[in-house]
């Protein structure tokens, strides 16, 4: 018999993989969006476009200490603007590959914060094992065939930032999703991440020419960007975090190359080879040994900091 604790777990890992199949899609909105607006551009009007969704789902105040906001800031920083801003800028410098392989290591880097900050996540040889199976995977899929991988420093020293940008958040977002209601976590998040790219988009200088979104689809895609790929799939994201743990839901994030690459040959008539397919079930296998759980240990779910308590 299916009990709710159950209920309530299965529910969170069907948000977690809805929510890295549309993160794994968002590259064809954003790629069609590059063409017009700078990466800044697109990640401030997602960002904006998605508080203003999550003020009218949830019209409530947040009521954070100091301390608190000081952490959220951290995570508009960490999960919004450092992280698409290094990622996208890898993309300057070094290959697509590269990016990918080296920005889906943030689950075992995740895996490692927790290991050394919280009390009821620490790192299991399951999530090690899974990771190396995970991560070859993810090198077959992204290469699909091609095995064309070039060094270097400065693009891949990016995507190694774009990784530990997205552990941090992770681990930062774990201490509020059980504190707070994921929405207002999600706005606040939002919120910060508006506030510190805008000097980054000034410096840059370019201009923003919102007539582009006149014709449909570029308006579209950026409202995809931000009322699905931002506002839903962040709030399901937390409360994923919040009822599994950030290891176990961070591990769901290895499945992105794979989902990215069935979404190209299914939309652009991009060609997947066997190797890419050889990937996908060791992927698979890897997401599945990471989310084990040895039998020695027992069953405890993620330690809550504390009750909701703060939020009108």
């Amino acid at each position: 018999m299916i009990t709710k604790m159950d209920k309530r777990k299965l529910t969170a890992h069907l948000l977690a993989i809805v929510t890295v199949t549309v993160w794994a899609t968002t590259f064809i909105a954003s790629k069609k969006l590059l063409g017009i607006f700078s990466p800044l551009q697109i990640l401030f009007m997602r960002f904006i476009l998605a508080y203003i969704a999550l003020w009218i789902i949830r019209p409530r105040r947040l009521r954070l200490s100091k301390k608190e906001e000081l952490c959220f800031l951290l995570m508009g920083v960490f999960g919004g603007t450092l992280y698409f801003y290094t990622e996208n800028t890898a993309l300057v410098y070094t290959l697509a590959s590269n990016v990918s392989i080296i920005v889906a290591t943030a689950p075992i880097l995740t895996a490692l914060l927790a290991h050394f900050c919280t009390r009821d996540e620490k790192l299991r040889s399951s999530s090690v094992w899974g990771f190396f199976i995970a991560i070859t995977g993810v090198v077959l899929v992204v290469c699909n065939g091609a095995y064309v991988l070039k060094v270097n420093p400065l693009g891949d020293f990016l995507s190694l930032c774009a990784a530990i940008s997205w552990a941090v958040y992770s681990m930062l977002l774990k201490r509020f999703a059980s504190k707070y209601d994921s929405f207002l976590v999600t706005r606040r998040t939002m919120l910060w991440g508006i506030l510190t790219a805008l000097p980054l988009i000034l410096i840059e200088g370019k201009p923003l020419d919102l007539s582009a979104l006149k014709a449909p689809t570029p308006l579209f895609c950026l409202l995809f960007l931000g009322l699905v790929g931002s506002a839903a799939c962040y709030v399901f994201w937390a409360t994923a975090v919040e009822r599994l743990g950030v290891v176990k839901t961070n591990s769901y994030i290895y499945l992105v190359p794979f989902i990215t690459i069935v979404a190209a040959a299914l939309l652009l008539k991009e060609p997947i080879s066997f190797a890419a397919v050889l990937g996908a079930g060791l992927i698979t296998a890897g997401v599945v040994v990471a989310q084990r759980r040895p039998k020695s240990e027992p069953v405890q779910d993620p330690v809550p900091e504390q009750e909701q308590s703060s939020a009108e």
